[in-house]
């Protein structure tokens, strides 16, 4: 156990059951160990030397989300995330726990974004041409060379806001493959008078050394530390749930991290005109660290009217949709468990076309392989709520079954 756990925490625990209730393990097992409290128990039993060492204990730790409900509906506050972070890591360097050989690569890889991003051109190539096979990769037109920082600076000349100016996270994952995103993220905050700034030198964010256990966490946030602390901007915005949940723990308390999405409903943005007999309904989901990482209520109402679309959110919207960070590769017949009875209500869902709109690209992965596996048998499309409010966004490359 690592002797920097806070075990202090563990006896925070009331075994009140609360957690039970939300946690998509429990529920898909009925498993007690494979619970909140159940995990925090075999952690504190392990911690005070009454239960040795053992594979259960391993596995049970290995099933767990990271979803963070459990903090949600914890009346005792107990930090699950952060406790589980530091035993998540302390499995992987002492051997109980071994991630493959992808992830390891992956791992070494984000820490050097010219690499990854140069790693990653010919998936950018495969998806901009529209042959974009692999189950998690949605359909998009990601640039292939410039960069999100380039892209930003001419925007930034052609238009030249005068409103308020952030610095925006351009992520790792998201730049590298997603990249599209960012540039409408670019678009929209521009299109909204907001100067948007991209530090130099800031990397990834940690959360993918946090769901690993892998890597050094703490020397990336120390680097984005530097990188975003040497700009004078309005605020930090992200355009990933998950990214930004992970900054501003790295950040905290000194400079705080916006959801780029909250961030615009308080300026309420430029509204989008749609036809009147556009039928297209736009259902939208919560990702799991914006409502339980960050403690959001959720999306703003303004900025999905400002979409111009009829939108309404997805049934069990707080619920996670299974991908966690990269628990959808390491538990694949989980995560799909956990998907399926989310995304069952696509099926029937009314619209032409049906959008499945959230604010996470690993929730955007995820949602995207309903279709290809199956779990989904008609065509919807995946989109970024941020994508929603771009004027060139269009659909019509449908995520569904081919």
């Amino acid at each position: 156990m690592d002797p920097e756990a806070p075990s202090s925490h563990f006896s925070n625990c009331t075994h009140c059951g609360f957690c039970l209730a939300v946690c998509p393990t429990y529920k898909l097992t009925g498993d007690e160990n494979n619970s909140p409290r159940g995990r925090l128990r075999l952690w504190s039993e392990e911690a005070a030397g009454r239960l040795p060492r053992d594979k259960w204990t391993d596995f049970y730790t290995e099933e767990c989300v990271g979803c963070l409900a459990c903090e949600t509906a914890c009346p005792a506050t107990v930090p699950y995330g952060q406790i589980f972070e530091r035993i998540r890591h302390d499995h992987v360097t002492t051997g109980r726990s071994h991630p493959g050989p992808v992830l390891r690569l992956a791992a070494a890889l984000v820490t050097a974004p010219f690499w990854f991003n140069l790693a990653l051109l010919p998936a950018r190539l495969l998806r901009r041409c529209g042959l974009a096979w692999p189950p998690l990769l949605f359909p998009g037109r990601p640039p292939l060379l410039q960069s999100s920082a380039a892209y930003a600076a001419e925007l930034m000349r052609l238009r030249n806001p005068t409103g308020p100016r952030v610095a925006l996270l351009t992520g790792c994952l998201m730049e590298a493959m997603f990249r599209e995103i960012n540039f409408a993220t670019i678009r929209v905050l521009i299109e909204n008078n907001v100067r948007v700034v991209i530090p130099e030198h800031q990397g990834c964010c940690g959360a993918f050394q946090e769901h690993t256990g892998l890597g050094d966490a703490a020397a990336l946030g120390a680097r984005n530390r530097k990188a975003f602390g040497s700009v004078e901007v309005d605020a930090i915005v992200c355009n990933s749930s998950g990214c930004g949940y992970a900054l501003g723990k790295s950040l905290a308390p000194d400079r705080p991290v916006r959801d780029v999405l909250a961030f615009l409903g308080d300026l309420g943005p430029v509204r989008r005109q749609r036809e009147p007999t556009d039928a297209t309904r736009v259902y939208v989901d919560l990702p799991c660290h914006l409502v339980h990482g960050q403690k959001s209520p959720g999306i703003p109402a303004a900025v999905l009217d400002a979409t111009g679309y009829r939108w309404e959110l997805a049934p069990n919207a707080r619920d996670c949709c299974g991908s966690g960070g990269v628990y959808n590769l390491q538990k694949p017949e989980n995560a799909r468990a956990i998907l399926a009875g989310k995304a069952a209500f696509l099926n029937e869902a009314e619209g032409a076309p049906v959008v499945l709109a959230t604010s996470n690209h690993v929730c955007m992965m995820q949602w995207n392989s309903a279709g290809k596996s199956g779990l989904v048998k008609r065509p919807y499309e995946v989109r970024h709520v941020i994508q929603l409010l771009d004027p060139g966004e269009c659909f019509g490359r449908g995520s569904g079954p081919a």
